[in-house]
């Protein structure tokens, strides 16, 4: 027998061969190894047959009946009895080979990839289909076959080895693979399903959804469940032709190159080379070659560079219009009423299909063996997402060409707000720094100190009955505390950071419109409003309206008034509840404060804390209340957002917005409302009104004005060390969590879900399994990615003049952040759906707000906050001897009262004061406002002091306002928003599209017309050449 002969079964005591050029299993050509090392080997004593001789086991094509079969075969008879690897076996057939599906009555002993019994499936390939299980008979008979997987030890290894030679055989290619079986059509988009025993219905769905997709001209192709990891799955591969491709891309207009940019490019920075470290390279920086583009037309397909069809438009591009589709189809059956049976999103709601993605074009930790494949997730991960590449610039142009223009617009927003943070930072490291250096210089605090001024001076009580009287030099820490963030520097600090606001956002409004122009985004509002309709809208609508700006009709939703009214009322009525609720939580956080003061006054009189290591001589009980209040009220507004988070996507989706911009608007601005009362109302209550509605000793304010909680004072140091500490809580808190939520959490579920695919050999994890394991990229994750640093940009602007920390906090935040985002899209998340955006959306407003509000809140804090305008006021109106200094500013700050004023409901109790005090010798106690002392015409009234202190807070209020505004309405005015250099770009665009159109119909016009002439036969006539059109300058 030739060596080049397969040995294929016996039909009876004769042995059939088959002679043939090849063998099928001679080596992979497509990604696998010659040598199978890699894989469990089979004990050929296991065999349950004897070898034949040769051991050559080929293939048999078809038998006939009776056939006893020892190789591969793909098609056996009848009676046939296999050894050897069978991807379909007829009835009666006895096999000892690697089998997964079997016909009725098979006996298996191995692992079989896919067994088909007749040509359907060769049909359904050359309709666009290749589906590899059609028949009912076929699920029924995998179902039987399941408890044939449930082999152990040698005999499991021996399946999978086998599996692997099968796979070998029928696709020639690694399953780690973005293309069809065939290797040449892209896969662009999945879909997979499991097939419930009891799913008619989701059947029927999905073969009316996959057959209206073929008839809108996608190619499918079906992996089978005995192919998958869990032997349940099924996946739907889609494929987009060059006709349907082309024709949406007309349809979405996207801009194509026509022309190559001959514009020069720019010039070189003065000392560039000293940003080299920090630099790219450039194939990274620049995937692309630089265009001219224009919309494109399918009926000019020569106006455009077009190289290569299958390359032209890339996967981010095809996978936006494949989902175009998919939101859009139908899976009704034509004769049925329900029209509203569209969309994937449907689908994949009621659990038709499990999920729908595109593809990863690689494994992110090395390049895909497959030239054809781009392996740009390799990159990104190589040059971006790893941690120790934190100093590096930021691929743009690569992120977004693989995911798109919307996230390519945030990481550059994010990028550029983490640059400039950087100058904030800095500037208020040295205004701390200043505090800490200048602590010399603080008089206050040294007369707090001092036993002979502080010493001596006997405070009244903070509470009622549990708190006793106390020296005011047991606040000695925190008035040096204060010290670092009360100080001029802070004023200046404030001034700063309203102008790094306006610098910052118009500094970001030119980078935005330069990147308008590079990812040819300048026409993308007008063009895409209609083509961006959410199918939802589409859905619900059921008349036609003429649209005044088109002319064209259009599809609207008729609502009546009192159904828009009633929803609107319905919705915001919704919303200020939940903020209700906030407003409540905070009461409630304040009554805490409230009641727990007096207990931890009480427990600490006689300093406990002080044995504690290090720490405990600065524990007061103003401080172990303001630190556990704002660790509750943290814990308060992560449950809080939890919850609200899905009654506003409720609400939402009940207003039924028309496109996905207006509903991305109308729910960041929902969200951002609860979000600013969620995380900024802690913070605007120590700020504004802890400490200013107390009262005076015998004439406290109470909460409620009936309860028993007496409204709580500043600490002796100050509201603004409170005011800091709770920032600094609520800040980090949100930080450290938001990272451990955003990193941390998908790195365990997909560690959890791939647990038994990782130790599969690569070959065998196809592209599709690893990408179906990852977690699912919602439409609304870049929100959520927005809002976290919009409520961090609150922080760092609101309330900066009581921490200038906060935005060096927020730069080692953000530097963090920019990698655990990049590392999160590269390896933990599916392949986002590629989407355009031209600007960062409602979060430009929502900016432009919180800037001119910081202005204000901030001035507030340092008028009614710190203790700056009163100090600056003693000093120039009120010293002694008119010398400017601050000797004698606590005892003049401090106003006197007489313990017998005291009723009894105010009284310390017995026990409660310490044993210095002796009220027959002390009859005063001092207590922070500025008001005459008892015995006075006007005793416990304020003094002219206050008025003339609050007259300089409010004027200093205005000046400062006036100051920064005007600044920042100049600085805007100053700097353009649009870069000259990107005016002429996009006029020079604009002109070569209109000349090079006008051109390109002239030559056409010249064929046609020549065409014409040759058809009548008639003499050749010398046509003039037509002149170029002169491009108007309106057009310019």
């Amino acid at each position: 027998m030739s060596d080049r002969s397969r040995l294929t079964g016996k039909i009876g005591d004769e042995t059939l061969i088959e002679m043939s050029q090849n063998s099928l299993c001679d080596g992979d050509n497509n990604g696998f190894p010659h040598d199978t090392d890699d894989y469990p080997q089979p004990d050929p004593s296991e065999s349950p047959t004897p070898y034949i001789n040769p051991p050559d086991h080929g293939s048999c094509e078809s038998l006939g009946p009776g056939v006893q079969g020892h190789g591969t075969c793909d098609s056996l008879g009848p009676g046939v009895q296999g050894h050897g690897t069978c991807d379909s076996l007829g009835p009666g057939v006895q096999g000892h080979s690697t089998c997964d599906s079997l016909g009725p009555g098979v006996q298996g002993h191995g692992s079989c990839d896919s067994l088909r019994s007749s040509l359907p499936s060769i049909h359904s390939h050359h309709s666009g289909s290749d589906h590899s299980d059609s028949s009912p008979e076929r699920g029924q008979i995998l179902r039987r076959l399941s408890t044939v997987t449930g082999l152990t030890g040698m005999w499991r290894k021996r399946a999978l080895f086998l599996k692997h030679r099968s796979r070998v055989d029928k696709h020639q290619q690694s399953k780690d693979s973005v293309f069809f079986r065939d290797g040449k059509r892209r896969i662009d988009f999945i879909l997979s399903y499991v097939d419930d025993r009891d799913g008619e219905r989701k059947q029927e769905r999905r073969k009316e959804y996959e057959a209206n997709l073929q008839k809108a001209g996608l190619e499918l192709e079906t992996e089978d469940q005995s192919e998958s990891d869990d032997g349940k799955t099924y996946y739907v591969k889609i494929h987009t032709p060059w006709d349907v491709l082309a024709t949406y891309a007309d349809v979405l207009k996207i801009k194509v190159p026509f022309k190559a940019n001959d514009i020069p490019a720019h010039k070189d920075i003065p000392m560039n080379w000293l940003f080299t470290p920090f630099r790219l390279p450039n194939h990274i920086m620049n995937p692309e070659p630089d265009y001219f583009t224009s919309p494109f037309n399918k009926e000019k397909i020569d106006f455009f560079l077009i190289d290569d069809k299958e390359t032209f438009f890339p996967p981010s591009v095809r996978n936006r219009i494949v989902y175009y589709i998919l939101a859009r189809c139908a899976y009704y059956k034509e004769d049925s009423d329900d029209k509203n049976k569209k969309g994937i999103k449907r689908l994949l709601n009621n659990g038709t299909y499990g999920a729908a993605f595109p593809l990863h074009d690689s494994r992110y930790w090395k390049a895909s063996r497959d030239p054809n494949s781009e392996s740009e997730r390799f990159s990104l991960y190589k040059h971006w997402a790893r941690f120790f590449s934190f100093f590096k610039e930021q691929p743009l142009n690569l992120i977004r060409k693989y995911y798109g223009e919307k996230i390519g617009i945030y990481f550059a927003w994010l990028g550029f707000y983490t640059e400039m943070l950087f100058f904030a930072a800095v500037v208020g490291l040295i205004c701390f720094l200043y505090g800490l250096f200048t602590f010399d210089d603080n008089v206050w605090s040294k007369e707090i100190c001092s036993e002979e001024i502080g010493g001596n001076i006997i405070m009244c009580p903070l509470c009622d009955k549990t708190c006793g009287y106390w020296k005011l030099n047991s606040t000695c820490n925190s008035s040096w505390q204060s010290h670092m963030f009360d100080n001029v520097g802070t004023v200046f600090f404030a001034i700063f950071m309203g102008i790094w606001v306006t610098l910052f956002l118009e500094f970001w409004k030119r980078r935005q419109a330069r990147l308008e122009y590079e990812w040819d985004l300048v026409d993308f509002e007008e063009e895409q409003q209609q083509l961006q309709l959410r199918p939802e809208y589409e859905i619900k609508c059921t008349s036609r309206r003429l649209n005044r700006v088109t002319q064209e009709e259009e599809w609207v939703l008729d609502r009546t008034a009192a159904d828009l009214v009633g929803k609107v009322l319905l919705c915001w009525a919704t919303v200020v509840l939940w903020i209700s609720l906030i407003i409540a939580c905070i009461i409630g956080v304040i009554a805490y404060r409230l009641a727990v003061y007096a207990a931890f006054a009480s427990i600490m009189k006689d300093s406990p804390t002080n044995n504690i290591h290090m720490v405990g001589s600065l524990i007061t009980p103003q401080l172990a209340t303001s630190v556990t209040a704002s660790c509750i009220n943290f814990v308060i507004i992560m449950i809080l957002n939890v919850m609200y988070e899905r009654v506003a996507i409720w609400i939402t989706d009940m207003e039924i917005p028309k496109t996905h911009l207006e509903y991305e608007n109308k729910l960041t601005v929902k969200m951002f409302l609860f979000q600013f009362v969620n995380y900024y109302s802690s913070c605007f209550y120590v700020a504004f009104f802890k400490g200013k509605f107390v009262g005076r000793p015998g004439d406290y304010i109470y909460m409620f004005g009936w309860s028993k909680l007496r409204n709580e004072e500043c600490d002796p140091g100050g509201c603004l060390i409170e005011l800091t500490t709770q920032l600094v809580i609520v800040m980090a808190g949100k930080q450290v969590w938001g990272n451990i939520q955003e990193a941390l959490v998908p790195w365990l579920l997909n560690w959890w879900g791939s647990r038994k695919a990782r130790s599969h050999p690569e070959s065998l994890y196809s592209r599709w399994e690893q990408d179906h394991d990852l977690q699912n990229f919602s439409h609304l994750g870049l929100f959520y990615e927005y809002l976290e640093m919009v409520i961090q940009f609150g922080f760092i602007t609101l309330f900066v003049a009581s921490f200038p920390l906060a935005p060096l906090l927020a730069l080692l935040n953000n530097i963090i952040e920019v990698r655990v985002d990049a590392w999160k899209f590269t390896t933990q998340f599916r392949r986002p759906v590629a989407a355009k955006a031209h600007s960062i959306g409602a979060w430009q407003e929502i900016l432009n707000g919180v800037a001119v509000f910081s202005v204000v809140t901030n001035a507030f804090i340092v008028a009614f906050t710190s203790d700056m305008i009163p100090r600056l006021v003693y000093m120039y109106a009120y010293s002694p001897d008119n010398d400017l200094s601050m000797k004698g500013y606590i005892n003049n700050s401090l106003s006197v009262f007489n313990i017998s004023g005291f009723s009894e409901d105010n009284r310390p109790d017995d026990g409660e004061s310490p044993e210095w005090f002796n009220s027959s010798v002390i009859t005063t106690c001092r207590y922070r406002d500025y008001r005459y002392p008892p015995g006075h015409e006007k005793q416990y009234t304020h003094t002219m002091q206050f008025w003339h202190i609050l007259a300089a807070k409010l004027a200093f209020i205005i000046i400062m306002e006036h100051v920064v505004f005007m600044v920042k309405f100049f600085v805007a005015w100053m700097i353009p928003d649009v870069p000259a250099e990107v005016k002429a770009r996009v006029k020079r665009e604009r002109y070569l599209i209109q000349e090079y159109l006008h051109n390109y119909e002239v030559e056409n016009l010249k064929i046609q017309l020549s065409h014409r002439n040759d058809d009548c036969s008639s003499n050749p006539v010398d046509y003039p050449d037509i002149p170029r059109r002169e491009v108007l300058s309106e057009c310019l």
